[in-house]
C-alpha cells in the first residue's frame, strides 16, 4: 500500500513539471508574438509551484515574468515596475546561487531598459505634477543603478516639488550618506560652420575638435550641489517645526563650506524666518564680506537696517548696492525712503505743537527739516529717473513726495509723465 501511495506522488509531481514546462513554453511563445498579458496568465498559472522546481526552471520562469511586466510597465502600467524588478534581481539571484547565468546577462540589459523606461516614465509624472509618483520611480531607477546618484537627487527634487517632506529628507539624507557632490563637467565647443556653441559628450567634443568642424572647446565645471541639498533639508526641517535641526543642518554644511556665499544667505534667511533680525544682519554681512561686489546682499542688509530703523546704517547699504549697480531701482526707491521716513518721523511732534510762539517757532523748524527731508529723498528719485525714464516706481513716488511738498508745478509734471 505505501509502494502505491509513493508512486501515486511520483506521478503527480510528474504532471506538475509537466505543467511548468508547458505553461513556460506558452508565456515564451506569447512574449515572442509580444503578447505579454496572456504570457502573464500562463506565468501565474504556475507562480504558486514554482518554489519548488529545480533552479533552471525558476530562472526561466523569473526571466519570462520579468520580460512580461517590463513590458506592460512600458506600456503604461506603473504598478508593473516592482514585479518586474523583483523578478529580474531573482533570476540573478538563482543563476549566482547555481552557478549556471544562462539568462544573467540579458537580464543587466532589461534592468538597464527598465532604469531608462523608469526615468522616461518620472519626467511624464513630473510634467503632469504627479511629483509623489515621479519621486518612487526616480529613487527605483536609483535602486536599481547606485551609481546613478543623480536619480536619488532628483528623486528628492521631485518629492519636494510635491509637498512631501519627509520623503525628501529620506533622499537627501542618503544623498550624505553617500557623500553626492553633483558637481560635474560639461563639454563644449563652438560650431565653426554656425557659430553656435554647443554642448556634448568630452569624446565626441574631442574628435569634433579635431576634425575642425568644431573649434574653441571649453571645459566647464558645473557646481557642487551640496549647498542646495543643505538648503532644502534646512528648509524641510524648519517646515515640519524641526527648527534645531534645520539650525544644525547649516552648521555642519558651513563647517565643511566656511566661504559658500549661498549657504551663508540661506542660513541667513532661515533665521529671518524665525524672527531673529540680529542673526540675520550678522550673517547678511558675513556673506557680504564673501562676495562684496553682490548688490543684493548690501541691498538686503539695508532692508533689515532700515526695519529696524537703523535709518544710517540702511542709507549705507542701499548705497553700497548702489555704487556697484547704478541701476538697482529698489535699492535707489528704498534710499529715497528713508529720507522720507525721517520726515514722517517729524509729524507726530509737529501735530502735538501749541499756538505758543515757542511752539511756532518748533513747528516751523520741524516742517523746514522734514521738506529738506522730503527733497533729498525727491533728488534720489529724480537722478534716477534720468536713466529709468518710465519707471512707474520711482514716478509714482516722485509725486506722492511733490503731493506731500506741496510743490504743485512738479506735482502736475509728474502726473503728466505717468499718464494720469
Amino acid at each position: 500500500m505505501k509502494t502505491k501511495i509513493l508512486l501515486l506522488a511520483a506521478m503527480a509531481f510528474t504532471l506538475v513539471g509537466f505543467s511548468q514546462k508547458a505553461e513556460l513554453k506558452a508565456a515564451d511563445k506569447a512574449m515572442k508574438d509580444g503578447d505579454s498579458m496572456a504570457a502573464k496568465t500562463s506565468l501565474d498559472a504556475v507562480s504558486g509551484m514554482i518554489s519548488g522546481a529545480d533552479d533552471k526552471t525558476q530562472a526561466q520562469y523569473y526571466f519570462l515574468r520579468g520580460k512580461a511586466y517590463a513590458d506592460l510597465a512600458s506600456k503604461g502600467d506603473a504598478s508593473a515596475f516592482d514585479t518586474a524588478i523583483e523578478s529580474f534581481k531573482k533570476v540573478k539571484e538563482v543563476e549566482e546561487k547555481s552557478g549556471k547565468a544562462k539568462y544573467t546577462d540579458e537580464t543587466n540589459q532589461r534592468i538597464a531598459a527598465i532604469t531608462a523606461d523608469l526615468v522616461n516614465a518620472a519626467v511624464d509624472d513630473n510634467s503632469e505634477k504627479r511629483f509623489k509618483e515621479a519621486a518612487e520611480k526616480l529613487y527605483l531607477s536609483y535602486t536599481l543603478s547606485p551609481r546613478d546618484t543623480s536619480y536619488l537627487y532628483y528623486a528628492a527634487s521631485s518629492a519636494v516639488n510635491g509637498g512631501h517632506y519627509e520623503e525628501a529628507l529620506t533622499y537627501y539624507n542618503e544623498l550624505k550618506e553617500v557623500g553626492y557632490d553633483g558637481s560635474g563637467m560639461v563639454y563644449k565647443a563652438t560650431n565653426a560652420e554656425s557659430g553656435q556653441v554647443e554642448i556634448m559628450d568630452k569624446n565626441q567634443r574631442d574628435l569634433m575638435v579635431k576634425s575642425g568642424t568644431y573649434k574653441d572647446p571649453i571645459d566647464e565645471k558645473t557646481p557642487s550641489k551640496k549647498a542646495e541639498i543643505v538648503k532644502n533639508m534646512a528648509l524641510i526641517y524648519s517646515q515640519l517645526g524641526q527648527d534645531d535641526k534645520a539650525k544644525a543642518a547649516f552648521t555642519d554644511a558651513r563647517a565643511s563650506n566656511p566661504d559658500d556665499v549661498n549657504l551663508i544667505l540661506n542660513e541667513a534667511n532661515l533665521y529671518y524666518k524665525l524672527g531673529d533680525k540680529d542673526k540675520f544682519k550678522v550673517l547678511m554681512a558675513e556673506a557680504a564680506s564673501v562676495a562684496p561686489d553682490n548688490p543684493d546682499l548690501h541691498y538686503n542688509i539695508g532692508v533689515i537696517n532700515m526695519e529696524q530703523n537703523n535709518i544710517e546704517d540702511a542709507r549705507a547699504s542701499y548705497k553700497k548696492a548702489l555704487e556697484i549697480d547704478p541701476g538697482y531701482v529698489n535699492a535707489t526707491l528704498n534710499l529715497s525712503t528713508t529720507y522720507v521716513n525721517e520726515g514722517n518721523g517729524l509729524i507726530d511732534e509737529m501735530n502735538s505743537l501749541g499756538n505758543s510762539r515757542a511752539d511756532i517757532a518748533r513747528y516751523d523748524e520741524l516742517k523746514q527739516k522734514k521738506d529738506d527731508l522730503f527733497v533729498v529723498g525727491a533728488k534720489i528719485l529724480e537722478d534716477a529717473l534720468k536713466g529709468n525714464p518710465d519707471n512707474q516706481g520711482i514716478l509714482t513716488q516722485l509725486k506722492n513726495i511733490y503731493g506731500a511738498l506741496g510743490d504743485n508745478d512738479n506735482f502736475m509734471r509728474i502726473k503728466k509723465l505717468l499718464g494720469e
